[in-house]
């Protein structure tokens, strides 16, 4: 994958509607005036993906009293995802992404290797948004274990 393709800090970060887990849906511009972690995940219910949304889960308090807000999108279903956020009790939005559309525009789906091979899938990816609508970090092929322990770093919240 390019680094063309990405998001780059200082850019609009596109707006999107999308499908969340509770039978509503999500628009990144109804947060205009507050911060906002958009992270993007592969698959729920799988490992790595479960302990990052735990992980977020644990740290929305201290994130939200600094402004943050959380959002996670996948390409699984609002079903799926209704199911991951009632067995992992996850407290913030999680919005589906099936056709792709928003991962591909915010550079988090493409090429990427795989056990030494190169697929097309989704790239785990953490993009901050600030108050202004703004690409304040974008943070591509992260790892789920420590990421946002590290991110709360980036944001100096620890």
């Amino acid at each position: 994958m390019s680094d063309a393709t990405r998001l780059q800090v200082g850019q609009e970060a596109p707006d999107f509607t999308l499908p969340t887990a509770d039978g509503s849906s999500v628009t990144l511009s109804d947060y205009r005036g507050q911060r906002v972690v958009v992270y993007f995940y592969p698959a729920a219910m799988t490992p790595g993906c479960t302990t990052q949304a735990c992980d977020f889960r644990d740290s929305l308090p201290a994130l939200q009293s600094a402004g943050v807000q959380v959002i996670g999108v996948s390409p699984d279903t609002p079903e799926k995802l209704a199911a991951f956020a009632e067995k992992e009790g996850l407290n913030f939005p999680l919005a589906g992404d099936p056709e792709k559309t928003v991962l591909t525009a915010w550079g988090a789906f493409g090429e990427k290797k795989n056990y030494g091979r190169v697929i097309q899938g989704v790239i785990r990816s953490t993009v901050v948004v600030d108050a202004e609508g703004k690409v304040e970090h974008a943070l591509y092929n992260v790892k789920a274990t420590g990421h946002v322990a590290r991110l709360r770093k980036t944001l100096g919240l620890d």
